[in-house]
């Protein structure tokens, strides 16, 4: 019972999480662009005296770093909701690492896929690395925190 309960929310969060990232990639390159676009101007603002064309430079620079950390810090979180989904089940643990890795890495594709008929927006195979990379990261988190909280259960024992 507990178990379908863990399975009900975990789904329903990583759902919602697919839903995140379906509405981003929805938006047009006007929108997408002004949203990055204002959390690096955020940034940068906390950057005591800083000259207006330099102030631009690093806003050039700082605002793809930050698409691509969004890009990888959601897919992380994608990875360890479906590695904690997997994990639910009975089922070896390479194949849980598989199934995850592939499901993230599919839902990045179509992501992507999705992107080009979206307004000034584009595919990029690069991104689609990128969120893999965050999937595995994931993935890799919640293998940690599993054998911690086992460690831990183990010497309570």
């Amino acid at each position: 019972m507990k178990k379908n309960i863990l399975r009900g929310i975990l789904l329903i969060l990583l759902l919602w999480t697919f839903a995140m990232i379906f509405g981003f990639s929805s938006q047009n390159a006007e929108q997408s662009g002004g949203l990055s676009k204002k959390i690096t101007q955020n940034l940068v603002n906390k950057i005591p005296n800083i000259e207006e064309q330099k102030q631009e430079q690093i806003m050039d620079r700082m605002e793809k770093v930050i698409r691509k950390i969004a890009h990888f810090s959601i897919y992380t979180l994608v990875g360890f909701l479906l590695m904690a989904f997997v994990s639910t089940y009975n089922i070896p643990e390479k194949t849980r690492i598989i199934s995850s890795l592939l499901v993230g890495m599919i839902y990045a594709s179509s992501d992507e896929i999705h992107q080009r008929f979206v307004a000034g927006r584009s595919a990029q195979v690069t991104d689609v690395m990128l969120d893999t990379l965050g999937v595995l990261f994931g993935i890799l988190i919640l293998m940690l925190v599993l054998q911690i909280a086992d460690r831990k259960k183990k010497k309570a024992v």
